[in-house]
């Protein structure tokens, strides 16, 4: 597998500082600054015996202030029962009731986590509508410059200020801060890991392209690919690799390897072609150095996984399921044992 890096001639390690800024400047744009001022509003969502009475549902409402405007979005969080502080999850998601098809609430309890359910949309539109939402803060023309932000990185810096209340929560432990996302949200939570360290714990699932993949001869999707649909996700400077990956600056186990010191899995499926399980594995042998170089156990394996394998001794975390493109409640019991294995 070590051979395979060297044949898709990947670049040498540059120091984190230097690949977050290749990575902002080349693919997803710049991320925004926090906000000049923030507050929040907490109000309970059910009063009955939910989740069988493990714990509570509750909606924050982030207030923020950018500049001389306003911005407001609403996360869900549920709190177990008990005092804490309890280690938790940034969950950044495609349905917005809890618990849904991502998010298994009463699982998640019984693992004694506390979770947010961060709806991607509330915060901007999954479209390539520059106005709508917090997008709309940032360019309220629409336009954007070569090296502005993308969608992807507006729903990152969202999940940041789940942080910025979690800080003021008292259950919440902040030593114990995850964020997660499948997919297009996994692409998310990886940056969001990588430009914000208090998140001590990040998972990616299933994110393919222009997330956990090495975009080197990629046998699925590719950078074309997806900007045939979804070129909004990144910066306008992206689309000068279409076909063009060999003389790309980086690739995207800098995205990983900007997370070091902290900790990061990566969840893939055997038969998601289209996000490539191999390549998701080749970025964590490629990002290993990064954490060696701290003094920490990088990515700990000698092989290409087989179905059911998993590898959790280093800071890097890998493993492949059986099945399809999904965020299934195997993954998650994957996070919480990969979570467990360094407390």
């Amino acid at each position: 597998m070590k051979d395979m890096i060297l044949k898709r001639n990947l670049p040498s390690l540059l120091t984190k500082e230097e690949m977050l800024e290749i990575l902002q400047r080349e693919e997803y744009g710049f991320m925004p600054p926090p906000p000049d001022k923030i507050s929040f509003e907490k109000k309970q969502l059910r009063n009955d015996n939910v989740f069988a009475g493990k714990g509570k549902l509750w909606e924050i409402t982030i207030k923020c202030t950018i500049g001389e405007k306003e911005f407001s979005f609403p996360v869900s969080l549920m709190l177990p029962e008990g005092t804490g502080p309890f280690p938790f999850f940034v969950n950044i998601n495609f349905e917005k009731n809890v618990p849904n098809y991502y998010f298994p609430a009463e699982e998640i309890l019984d693992n004694g986590f506390a979770a947010f359910n961060l709806y991607f949309n509330d915060v901007t539109a999954d479209n390539g509508d520059f106005t709508d939402g917090l997008a709309g803060i940032f360019y309220p023309d629409g336009k954007r410059k070569p090296q502005d932000c993308g969608k992807i990185a507006m729903w990152a810096w969202a999940a940041s200020r789940c942080l910025d209340y979690a800080e003021t929560e008292k259950k919440l432990d902040m030593k114990k801060a995850a964020v997660c996302g499948h997919s297009r949200l996994g692409k998310t939570a990886l940056l969001a890991g990588a430009s914000d360290p208090r998140f001590r714990f990040v998972h990616s699932n299933d994110s393919g392209c222009s997330g956990a993949a090495i975009a080197r001869e990629n046998t699925g999707e590719t950078i074309r690919d997806i900007h045939r649909s979804f070129y909004y996700w990144f910066c306008e400077n992206y689309r000068k690799y279409i076909d063009n990956e060999e003389n790309m600056p980086f690739d995207q186990h800098f995205l990983l390897a900007c997370i070091s010191p902290n900790f990061v899995s990566v969840g893939s499926a055997s038969e998601d072609d289209w996000a490539n399980p191999m390549n998701e594995q080749l970025s964590c042998f490629a990002a290993s150095p990064a954490f060696e170089k701290e003094g920490l156990k990088g990515f700990i394996c000698n092989k290409q996984a087989l179905v059911g394998d998993k590898f959790f001794e280093g800071n890097i975390g890998y493993f492949l399921r059986k099945g399809k493109h999904f965020f299934s409640r195997e993954d998650w019991n994957n996070i919480f044992e990969f979570i467990r294995s360094k407390n």
